[in-house]
């Protein structure tokens, strides 16, 4: 029997290409391609300017995409379930599809719109499509998650791939449905922007994705820890909002000389995942409580979040964040660890000053991530300390990551920039002096956890 009308609902799957529910609803005579801007989300501090300013550049660039296949983009505000079933209800549809995701705000709205869709006795289905094997696709002998990473990624390259779903090529929508309008930002959230920061679409994403696989992904292995080569792929924004699909790159990158090293990390992104699914307060809570007394010192934590605090390379990293929305890994593993093991503060602040600016920022892998550095998480070494200093020995071995971001060390030359405060006329730099001594605060943090 051929479906009349079916309605999908966008939520962070903001492409055609490889978009299973799409591709579900594409199969009724009429499709309508729905997003409601949530306005409990809206008015809440995960509505951060960087990345509501990309979502409404990836919806303009979807609406665009579902034009040239006969449709288009509807949009509403207000509460997604009430919206989408007051559409429904308008437009006679009877299904409603939907890809899954794994925050616990993710899951309750996915719930409460099974029961709405229940109660009007529409078909509900929900799709893969927010990461390449969705949490619960594999399974330790013994629980429900994996807790450590390494037979994760055995058990998850095993795992057979779903074929990508191909892009709708031709979409009928119902004629008379109000259409809706694409918001300005400042309609939505109020705050500055990253003036550095990467466009949003799936046309922009594509672009991009095409260019890393042809020029990026061979030295990835190589490079992907060099600060200022920046050999990353610069896609996590894009798979955040799912302009990118990572089972598409994932299966594409695999079948590439170097890819090996890049899917792994696709793979931890998978993980994360898997652990929010199974610990849906992972963003709030310990993983694993370490009794740690975390320091209450709002003067460190300030001169961290503003980049002053001594060590160029967190100080660096830190600028980067609010000048690109951005940060290299590598300098994101150094700034936790010296918040949470240098300073001893709590990572839920930090965790939350990222989350103010990451375009890239997603909640399992924002707390994932913080955690695992914290030594709260899935780490199997918790009270490991980075050293800020080697780090940039190591990863920054010419002080160029430094001096692209401190202006005010641009006049300090060779190895001096990694120790500025040692080196003769210091005092007439616009630099602080360390905020802690590294040796000492680490012998401190390892005395505290008993280690």
């Amino acid at each position: 029997m051929s479906i009349e009308t079916a309605l999908v609902l966008f939520n962070r799957d903001l492409r055609v290409h490889d978009n299973p529910a799409l591709a579900a609803a594409a199969k009724a005579e009429r499709t309508v391609p729905l997003f409601v801007f949530d306005e409990r989300l809206l008015r809440s501090r995960f509505a951060a300017p960087n990345r509501v300013a990309f979502m409404l550049e990836a919806l303009g660039d979807l609406d665009e995409a579902l034009r040239k296949a006969g449709g288009r983009l509807f949009m509403r505000q207000g509460d997604p379930v009430r919206e989408a079933i007051a559409v429904a209800r308008e437009c006679a549809a009877s299904q409603i599809h939907v890809s899954a995701d794994w925050s616990a705000y993710a899951r309750g709205r996915e719930e409460r719109l099974a029961r709405a869709c229940a109660e009007e006795r529409i078909e509900f289905t929900t799709h893969p499509g927010v990461t390449v094997i969705e949490p619960g696709a594999v399974t330790p002998a013994s629980g429900d998650h994996f807790k450590v990473f390494s037979p994760y990624h055995r058990a998850w390259s095993r795992l057979p791939r779903r074929e990508p779903a191909s892009p709708p090529r031709k979409l009928s929508v119902p004629a008379k449905l109000a259409a809706g309008r694409l918001p300005k930002l400042e309609a939505l959230v109020s705050g500055p922007l990253s003036p550095e920061r990467l466009p949003g679409g799936e046309s922009e994403g594509r672009k991009r994705m095409r260019a890393w696989l042809r020029n990026g992904l061979g030295q990835y292995e190589e490079r992907h820890d060099d600060l200022p080569g920046d050999g990353t792929s610069r896609l996590s924004a894009y798979i955040r909002w799912g302009c990118v699909s990572p089972l598409e790159l994932a299966r594409e990158a695999a079948e590439r000389r170097g890819g090996a090293a890049f899917v792994r990390q696709l793979c931890w992104r998978d993980f994360h995942h898997q652990v929010l699914a199974a610990n849906p307060s992972l963003p709030r809570r310990d993983n694993r409580p370490r009794r740690d007394r975390w320091s209450k010192s709002q003067r460190a934590f300030e001169a961290w979040r503003q980049g002053c605090t001594g060590y160029p390379l967190v100080d660096a990293a830190m600028r980067q964040l609010v000048a690109e929305g951005f940060m290299h890994n590598r300098a994101r593993m150094t700034v936790a660890s010296f918040l949470c093991k240098d300073l001893y503060v709590d990572w839920r602040p930090g965790a939350w000053h990222f989350w103010d600016f990451l375009t890239d920022g997603e909640i399992a892998n924002n707390a994932g991530n913080w955690q695992w550095v914290a030594g709260t998480g899935n780490d199997t070494r918790p009270n490991r300390v980075l050293n800020p200093v080697r780090q940039a020995e190591r990863f920054d071995p010419e002080g160029h990551y430094v001096r692209r971001y401190l202006p005010e060390l641009e006049s300090v030359r060779g190895k001096a920039i990694f120790r500025p405060w040692l080196m003769e006329g210091f005092e007439r730099l616009d630099y602080p002096e360390p905020l802690v001594d590294h040796d000492e605060a680490a012998a401190a943090f390892k005395a505290q956890r008993g280690n």
